[in-house]
């Protein structure tokens, strides 16, 4: 038959269904079958011949109808997975089923009277054979999750088979040990099988409905209640999936073994159509959706491998019940670690090896679950977040990192990017050993939107942060606390900035302590602070080969007197604020000496008007998302509990912030408390009162930067003057050479702010990456146009 003939006759059928009004019994085989057994429809065919409104109407007003086309779907691929699919037919009656199923779950999922019908049981479906007791009946989501997961380790159609001769019995489904079937070489398998197109193109499509399956929680609205855990993947990560081990490996190892240079050969991909792709694509992101998890309500292994939490734990079985995040925090075998991390790498650094070769290999396009995977494997696998920084390899994470940030510094429907990879790198900036190796020279000349420049890495990252604040989106505001801090938290390993990076902090000093910056919200001022802690920990530890950053400070020592000097009187606040009205941008671009782009680059360009974007949940705090440790003198850090002596800057406690609130500072009022304070509603605008000023300005950590003018500067002035210089090498010649031992005040304890997991972190992980995998899923549009409400669906 035909495949225009098979369409029509599967139209029919939908539109038979869609004008019954007496239920069909779901005995009536001959009605039934024609959704699956006669037809040859793609995935796209499938989603143009069932319409949203039909199967709406049908939800609507034939109910029984719609649970019995589900349930007899469901049953079907029960009956393929018990039978092992070994005729063509049965593999195409799966494949019809699973499109199915794939089109209509989220039309039931939409409607909260339909949510629990998966989870009901359908009578005479008993989990033994033959025993007819309703008892044990299976809900209908169990019976449907358990049949795709043996499908997905079905010989001859999903996996190749084993068996030589074709004589011999068809291997039993059940008798089969999964592990022998690990679809790619990688993490605990040696083996790597021979590329199998319709393979992989089966496997697509079941992943594809295992996605939907998860997708129940777009349909609930966020809430910061953790225990709010998905069924589908609870149920699937539970020891009642006895594939769960071989699926993650399968899901992780094909994710980190992909080569999208086409096997290493330039342009490669031009020539051969490439099946691995979308597979790739779908596993990574059914893998983090099983991944997602709030490790801030479980104890999790410490550096020394106890655990962190009460003695209650004990009780419990080792590990999370979700096997995936079990699994992927068991993982420590050294050649493993190195496995994920250079696929990672590979994959993220794909789109810059785009730019200086175009076209040699193919762009992918699934960058944002890579970085939700890296994040997933840092959080829960401590060993692998020591693996990466024990060597220059996270630079190979870092730089592809900075691209993007810099990249989509312009793009509001990227705000999204933006956070998770601040979010990376301010994980990673809570381990030493990150500050030490951006120290290494950064060769790579990936064309950047931003000054040339010769240096190491840490000028990379301190040039892109400029741009970001610089020049990026007013919505990126609330990162600028959270970029200072990375910046804070690497400074005290910070060998040698170059001359560029040097200004660029002191143009964002400049930037940030202008009085008008300071006095128009309540908590600008953080990040003076969090700048003048980045100064003093290179000038007090890394002094020596510094002597860029302290010429830098030497010049703009004006700044630092003015802050000194800030006036505090009521007259000298409102004037200071008088002078916003004629700066509209926060921070001018003017006097950053940009200089001349790198060749080849593109400006960051903003998005095209109409591009769609999902809207993502408030990020906690800075002081939520953080912990301050103290580094002894032996390198090892220990966690300075908040105590009700460390008063913030204004001099109160922190407030706390509810889950939603914004990113702020180290003392912050709630979000509405702030809008109150500064909105100019009649209810009288939050004005800067002289206490307020007085209150931090008396804690401005000035002392050391005071103590290095007042002993070079003098020594500078003279040599100007008797040498006639206006020439800088010879002056940084004599800073190189200069010291300050003994005329500093004493080291102050290096303060690092680690991350530190909690569920409004949880909650936005959730909300971005469902809205990755929502806008990412548009050939067919799975969710498209349904009554989502974890997060809204906005146009640029």
């Amino acid at each position: 038959m035909g495949s225009a003939d098979s369409k029509l006759n599967f139209r029919k059928a939908v539109i038979q269904l869609t004008t019954k009004t007496q239920p069909v019994e779901a005995t009536d085989n001959a009605f039934w079958d024609q959704f699956w057994a006669d037809t040859a429809t793609s995935v796209q065919d499938v989603f143009a011949l069932v319409p949203a409104a039909e199967i709406r109407a049908v939800r609507e007003e034939s109910p029984s109808n719609l649970a019995t086309l589900c349930y007899k779907a469901v049953e079907k691929l029960v009956q393929g997975a018990e039978s092992g699919c070994h005729t063509e037919k049965e593999r195409q009656i799966v494949l019809n089923c699973c499109r199915l199923l794939t089109r209509i779950l989220p039309y039931i999922f939409e409607d909260p009277d339909w949510r629990g019908f998966f989870w009901s049981t359908v009578p005479g479906a008993g989990r033994g054979e033959g025993d007819e007791d309703d008892e044990n009946a299976r809900p209908l989501a169990e019976s449907l999750l358990l049949a795709v997961t043996d499908l997905l380790f079905c010989p001859d159609f999903t996996v190749q088979s084993h068996r030589r001769s074709t004589v011999d019995t068809a291997e039993d489904i059940h008798s089969i040990d999964s592990c022998e079937y690990i679809w790619e070489a990688g993490v605990g398998f040696a083996h790597s099988p021979q590329p199998n197109y319709i393979h992989d193109l089966n496997r697509t499509e079941l992943l594809k409905l295992l996605l939907t399956c998860f997708s129940e929680a777009m349909y609930l609205p966020p809430s910061s209640d953790s225990s709010n855990t998905n069924p589908w993947v609870q149920f699937f990560c539970s020891t009642e999936n006895r594939h769960a081990l071989p699926l993650f490996t399968s899901l992780l190892n094909i994710v980190c073994a992909y080569d999208p240079v086409g096997y290493g050969i330039p342009y490669n991909h031009l020539l051969f159509s490439d099946y691995r792709e979308p597979l790739v694509e779908e596993a990574a992101q059914v893998l983090i959706v099983t991944l997602d998890y709030d490790s801030s309500t479980s104890s999790s292994p410490t550096v020394d491998g106890t655990t962190t939490g009460t003695a209650m734990d004990d009780v419990d079985p080792p590990g999370p019940d979700n096997l995936f995040v079990n699994y992927l925090s068991r993982i420590h075998r050294e050649e493993d670690f190195q496995f994920i991390l250079k696929g990672v790498a590979r994959l993220l650094s794909n789109p810059l090896v785009q730019t200086y070769l175009p076209n040699s290999a193919k762009k992918i396009q699934f960058h944002q679950e890579l970085l939700v995977l890296f994040w997933k494997l840092c959080d829960f696998n401590k060993k692998f977040l020591f693996f990466v920084l024990k060597s220059s390899d996270v630079l190979d994470i870092l730089v592809p990192i900075l691209y993007f940030l810099n990249d989509a510094r312009a793009d509001q429907s990227r705000v999204g990017l933006m956070h998770i990879g601040v979010f990376i790198l301010l994980l990673l900036s809570g381990e030493r050993n990150f500050g030490v190796r951006l120290n290494k020279p950064y060769s790579v000349r990936v064309p950047m939107d931003i000054p040339v420049f010769t240096g190491t890495h840490a000028d990379l990252l301190i040039i892109v942060f400029h741009k970001i604040i610089t020049s990026g989106h007013q919505r990126l505001q609330p990162l600028f606390d959270c970029l200072l801090t990375i910046v804070v938290n690497v400074s005290p390993y910070l060998k040698s900035l170059s001359m560029v990076a040097a200004n660029k902090l002191l143009h964002l000093l400049e930037a940030f302590s202008t009085t008008w910056f300071l006095f128009s919200a309540v908590q600008n001022h953080h990040l003076v602070f969090f700048l003048l802690e980045v100064f003093n920990n290179i000038i007090q530890y890394q002094f020596d080969g510094n002597s860029n950053l302290v010429y830098a400070v030497i010049r703009k020592r004006n700044v630092f007197h003015q802050l000194a000097n800030l006036p505090t009187d009521a007259q000298a606040i409102q004037k200071g604020l008088q002078r916003r009205k004629k700066t509209p941008e926060p921070i001018s671009r003017t006097n950053s000496q940009d200089g001349v782009s790198m060749e080849g680059s593109r400006p960051a360009a903003p998005a095209e008007p109409g591009t769609l974007k999902a809207s993502l949940v408030a990020t906690p705090g800075i002081d939520k998302l953080t912990e301050k440790s103290q580094v002894s003198e032996d390198g090892t850090m220990r966690s300075l509990e908040p105590e009700a002596s460390q008063l913030s800057p204004e001099g109160n406690p922190p407030a706390a912030l509810s889950d939603g609130e914004s990113w702020s500072g180290e003392a912050s009022h709630s979000r509405r408390e702030r809008r109150r304070l500064s909105s100019a509603s009649s209810s009288g605008q939050w004005t800067p009162t002289p206490d307020w000023v007085m209150s931090w300005k008396s804690k401005l950590p000035l002392q050391t930067i005071m103590r290095l003018l007042q002993v070079l500067v003098p020594q500078v002035e003279k040599i100007c003057i008797d040498k006639g210089l206006t020439d800088e090498s010879e002056i940084l010649k004599f800073l190189q050479h200069g010291t300050l031992v003994g005329l500093l005040p004493v080291p102050h304890p290096i303060l690092i702010r680690k991350y530190q997991a909690n569920s409004g972190t949880a909650m936005w992980f959730r909300t971005y990456m469902w809205g990755v995998i929502y806008l990412r899923n548009v050939d067919p549009p799975i969710w498209y146009d349904t009554d989502v409400k974890l997060f809204e669906i906005q146009r640029v």
